[in-house]
């Protein structure tokens, strides 16, 4: 897999699923972050990464809704 994408139109869910793959690598990092050093404040960002990932999927649901409005 290269670096390079093709570019897509701003309404196209890969950007939702884009952002959902960067959350859920957050949510990694801070699990290896807690297991080394448990901490309350790092508990509360897993909770708010945890927050968006839901946003997302409300985002992506509706992306996917449009996207068989326009099919």
């Amino acid at each position: 897999m290269s670096g390079y994408s093709a570019p897509s139109r701003e309404d196209d869910p890969v950007h939702t699923v884009r952002t959902i793959a960067r959350l859920a690598q957050m949510i990694i990092e801070l699990r290896d972050e807690y297991v080394r050093r448990p901490r309350p404040d790092t508990l509360l960002q897993i909770e708010q990464r945890l927050d968006d990932l839901l946003m997302q999927r409300e985002e992506l649901r509706h992306r996917i809704e449009n996207s068989r409005h326009n099919e």
